[in-house]
């Protein structure tokens, strides 16, 4: 952000580099407390569904693996505890919705910023996604997926 204004003060009207400033700063201001920014608004949790587990586990290793591991960064971050970090909500959209949450939400252009990678659209459901999610909370709850 620093380096935007700067190169903005140096190169268009102060009025101009203002509005271009604070359109950037709007992008994140939409994203829902914590949520991110795409189709899912609320995710009712109850006991961990292992069949959901199961699935998750097959879509994760079949389309994320080759960037994440759950207890070291690769590619991208380590996903050991991410249910503890993240909202379901948030975990979802990321997986749904990556280009506009590397681009709107705060924690994801975090992310971006750290790993230089942005995530890929996997062309995975959403109840793909849930299962996922469900993946997610199995493997931080010290469970492993049924085989």
């Amino acid at each position: 952000m620093l380096r935007f204004a700067t190169i903005a003060r140096r190169t268009v009207p102060a009025g101009l580099a203002l509005a271009l400033l604070a359109a950037t700063r709007v992008l994140g201001a939409d994203a829902p407390s914590g949520r991110g920014v795409g189709p899912i608004t609320t995710v009712e949790l109850g006991p961990i569904d292992a069949a959901k587990a199961k699935a998750g586990a097959t879509v994760f290793e079949t389309k994320c693996s080759a960037c994440h591991k759950f207890e070291e960064r690769y590619v991208g971050p380590a996903l050991k505890g991410v249910t503890q970090r993240r909202k379901p909500e948030w975990i979802m959209n990321m997986i749904l919705n990556p280009e506009q949450m590397c681009r709107e939400d705060p924690e994801a252009r975090k992310l971006l910023g750290e790993y230089m990678v942005q995530m890929t659209f996997q062309n995975v459901s959403q109840d793909e996604a849930r299962n996922i999610l469900e993946y997610f909370r199995q493997m931080d709850s010290g469970g492993t997926p049924a085989k």
